[in-house]
C-alpha cells in the first residue's frame, strides 16, 4: 500500500491517504473497512485495473465508505501516474459518484474533474454555530443534504475556532465546514470536520471543494480560484469551475511518502 500526501509537493503536508490497487475484484467490504478502520486515515482507496487507462475507485474513511473524495483520487491518480500504470496522461475513473478523470499536467500537477456539488442557504439548522465553534460572527450556513457549511465572516475565525467534536458528532450530518473569504493571495480559506466518521479534522478536503468552488465562483463571481484549507497540515487547491458541464477541475500535487508491506493487507490480493 502507498500513503501518499495530497495537495502538496512536500512530505508530512496536505493529507495522507492510503491507496491500494488490486489484482482482483473487490473482497467483502467489511474486509476493506476493517483495513481502513486498522489504518485510521482519513481514506483509503481501493483501486481495481478495468482496461487501459480506466480503474474502478472506492473510498473508505475508518468508519464509513465515502460516496466521493477528492484526495484520495489524486493520491490514486499520482501513483497511477508515477509506477507508469498507466498508458496515457488521462485516466477514467467508475465510482459511486460516476464517471471521474485524472489529467497528469506538464508542470507534474494532476487535475481531477469532479461534479459541482450544488448548496443552499440553509435557514433552519440543528446546531448551535456558537456553542459548536465559539463564535456568532457568521454570514449563513449552506447544505447539499449531506454536509454543513458555515460561511464566517472573518478568516482569522477559520483559524482560530475550537470546534466542540462532541457536539459536531450529534449532528445529523457527514460533516460541518466553516470557511471565508480570504486574503489577496487566496480567494478563500476553509477547515472541515467529520468525527461522526472518524476524522476529527480532514488535512485537505477535495470533496468539500466541490461544494464551495460552486458557492464562491458564484459570490466572487470567478470559475477560476485559489483555495487555502487552513489545517494543521495545510493544502493549496486551484479550481475551476465549468457551469456549462457542472463539472470543477481541483488541481494539485502529490508525493508519495511511504510504501508499506503490512502483513494484514495479505488478506486482499494487492498489486
Amino acid at each position: 500500500m502507498f500513503l501518499v500526501d495530497a495537495f502538496t509537493n512536500e512530505a508530512f503536508k496536505g493529507n495522507p491517504a492510503g491507496v491500494c490497487i488490486l489484482k482482483s475484484d473487490y473482497p467483502e467490504s467489511k474486509l476493506i473497512q476493517s483495513i481502513a478502520k486498522y489504518y485510521n486515515w482519513s481514506e483509503i482507496a481501493f483501486i481495481k485495473y478495468l482496461a487501459d487507462d480506466y480503474f474502478a475507485i472506492r473510498w473508505f474513511s475508518p468508519l464509513d465508505e465515502a460516496k466521493i473524495c477528492g484526495h484520495a483520487t489524486l493520491a490514486s491518480s499520482y501513483v497511477i501516474f508515477n509506477k507508469h500504470l498507466n498508458k496515457s496522461s488521462r485516466i477514467q475513473f467508475e465510482s459511486r459518484s460516476g464517471k471521474l478523470f485524472a489529467n497528469y499536467l506538464e508542470d507534474n500537477s494532476i487535475a481531477l474533474t469532479f461534479p459541482l456539488i450544488k448548496v443552499n442557504k440553509c435557514e433552519i439548522f440543528p446546531f448551535n454555530i456558537k456553542e459548536i465553534f465559539g463564535t456568532s460572527e457568521y454570514t449563513e450556513v449552506l447544505t447539499d443534504g449531506v454536509i454543513y457549511i458555515v460561511v464566517l465572516n472573518n478568516y482569522d475565525d477559520v483559524f482560530n475556532i475550537t470546534p466542540n467534536f462532541d457536539l459536531i458528532k450529534k449532528v445529523n450530518a457527514r460533516a460541518i465546514a466553516v470557511t471565508a473569504k480570504y486574503n489577496n493571495e487566496y480567494d478563500f480559506c476553509s477547515r472541515y470536520f467529520a468525527p461522526s466518521v472518524g476524522i476529527y479534522e480532514d488535512p485537505v478536503c477535495g470533496s468539500l471543494h466541490c461544494r464551495l468552488s460552486y458557492y464562491w465562483s458564484n459570490i466572487l463571481n470567478k470559475n477560476h480560484l485559489v483555495a487555502y484549507q487552513a489545517s494543521k497540515r495545510s493544502g493549496i487547491l486551484n479550481l475551476s469551475v465549468d457551469n456549462i458541464n457542472n463539472t470543477v477541475q481541483i488541481i494539485g500535487n502529490a508525493t508519495i511518502t511511504a510504501i508499506i508491506n503490512d502483513p494484514i493487507l495479505n488478506n486482499i490480493q494487492i498489486v
